[in-house]
């Protein structure tokens, strides 16, 4: 072999020993080298995860390999996220255009997204769905396709990340059914009223943004850090939800390590804490009931 990879399996190989060299850290979409190299190499030569042989033993031409290279070369020397160079993560299945205007999809949230929120909720009832902090808009696209007989209203204080939310609900043509809107949480919903309020708010305190590795420099700080305990915006959104709620409604909220705060700020707060098979926790659900008696 030439000193150049020149095949999808030859670059997988050499990026997954580069990554382990550079001591990366993994935290948007993977969770070690190797499967950020299968990441990187397949999808930024647009192959599928299940790529047959054939095509991974396929030759490249020089000029595509060493395209695939530079881009290893920037994940190490730029610490920079995979999902950002290749502008593609992956949701409950689905691929997501995604750029450092939003945050990289990573939620576990997903998988209660896949099983339609069963058993907290009757899918067949539900009508109405938010999605807080929509960012890419990963949430509120997957929601409309667990739900197809509901319409989402997709909410970001960001711009920037209305935009990219925007090209995502185009891409899967559900322009009739999602509904990207500027808010700073439910200021311009009026008096709208959801069966499922699903949120992923910033949670991250300003003593641990200062301690995170270096690729989470990448995202945009609005959709990380809240305050001086993480709980600026998911106060918020306690206070603020019950007004917004229908009466068998559920509001389910990522709050990641901030788990222990939440739980300490809310002692009389009936939380679920939900478990996931695939992994991931910090994440509560709480009913329109529990809601109403708690604050």
């Amino acid at each position: 072999m030439s000193d150049i990879p020149v095949t999808p399996l030859e670059l997988i190989k050499w990026a997954h020993k580069e990554f382990e060299k550079a001591k990366l850290y993994y935290g948007h979409g993977t969770d070690n080298a190797y499967d950020e190299a299968v990441y990187l190499v397949l999808r930024s030569l647009g192959l599928e995860f299940d790529a047959p042989d054939e095509e991974l033993n396929k030759a490249l031409d020089k000029k595509t390999s060493m395209e695939v290279m530079a881009l290893v070369n920037d994940r190490i020397t730029l610490r920079k996220p995979v999902a950002y160079l290749i502008n593609e993560a992956w949701f409950a299945g689905l691929p997501f255009y995604v750029d450092e205007r939003v945050l990289i999809p990573r939620s576990p949230i997903a998988e209660l997204i896949e099983d339609r929120f069963s058993p907290w909720i009757e899918a067949d009832k539900v009508k109405r769905i938010l999605d807080i902090g929509t960012g890419s808009g990963c949430i509120a696209i997957a929601c409309a396709m667990a739900f197809p007989a509901a319409t989402v209203d997709a909410i970001d204080i960001s711009l920037d990340a209305e935009e990219v939310a925007r090209m995502n609900v185009e891409k899967y043509g559900l322009n009739d059914r999602v509904n990207v809107l500027h808010s700073d949480l439910y200021q311009s919903l009026k008096d709208r009223r959801y069966d499922i309020i699903v949120a992923n708010p910033p949670y991250v305190s300003t003593q641990e943004y200062r301690e995170l590795p270096e690729e989470y420099r990448h995202e945009p700080v609005i959709g990380l850090e809240a305050g001086e305990d993480g709980l600026d915006i998911v106060r918020r959104i306690l206070s603020e939800t019950k007004l917004h709620i229908n009466d068998n409604g559920i509001l389910v909220v990522e709050v990641g390590n901030g788990q222990d705060a939440v739980v300490q700020a809310y002692p009389d707060m009936s939380f679920t804490w939900l478990e996931f098979e695939r992994g991931g926790d910090g994440v509560f659900l709480l009913t329109a009931e529990q809601l109403d008696g708690g604050c």
